[in-house]
């Protein structure tokens, strides 16, 4: 996802009772309403899981639940996303090594954001360039065969571009 900055609550409002629209004759459409609320908000805000939990006759609760359990859903708007793979052939390539030094390097933990407020860092499980290993997204697009100096020097080319 590229980082999109979080809509005013009106705003927010206004996509998320679209999003439920589109998806009220669907069967279990909890997930797929969380990630497109997510995809066009850029987050999901606590003042929209009312709306949610209503439209699909669960408790706020429940909604909230989801929310935080899986750790793909935020609740504030992300920076810059650096999802680094943690599937098997990346792992077995460096990529435990490679988070590491990017958590080093960002000066945060998974799920957090850097210290500057420009990147978020999340764990991602196969990004499918398992020949390529170890890899990592920038804002959906992959960077393959990822060292700790091309991390670095893809870190510092994209704080130079915004």
């Amino acid at each position: 996802m590229i980082a999109v900055a979080s809509l005013p609550p009106a705003d927010a409002l206004a996509t998320v009772l679209h999003i439920l629209e589109r998806w009220a004759d669907e069967p279990g459409p909890l997930l797929p309403i969380l990630h497109d609320v997510q995809d066009a908000v850029g987050c999901i805000p606590a003042h929209v899981v009312p709306n949610i939990a209503d439209a699909l006759n669960l408790s706020r609760a429940e909604v909230h639940g989801v929310i935080s359990y899986y750790h793909h859903f935020r609740t504030e708007p992300a920076a810059r996303v650096i999802q680094i793979c943690r599937a098997e052939s990346c792992q077995a390539m460096g990529s435990e090594a490679l988070l590491a030094h990017a958590r080093q390097h960002l000066g945060c933990a998974l799920h957090g954001t850097s210290k500057d407020g420009a990147f978020t860092l999340e764990p991602i499980y196969c990004l499918g360039l398992c020949a390529s290993s170890p890899a990592l997204m920038l804002d959906d697009e992959p960077h393959a065969r990822m060292t700790p100096e091309r991390f670095d020097a893809l870190v510092a080319q994209t704080r130079s571009v915004t």
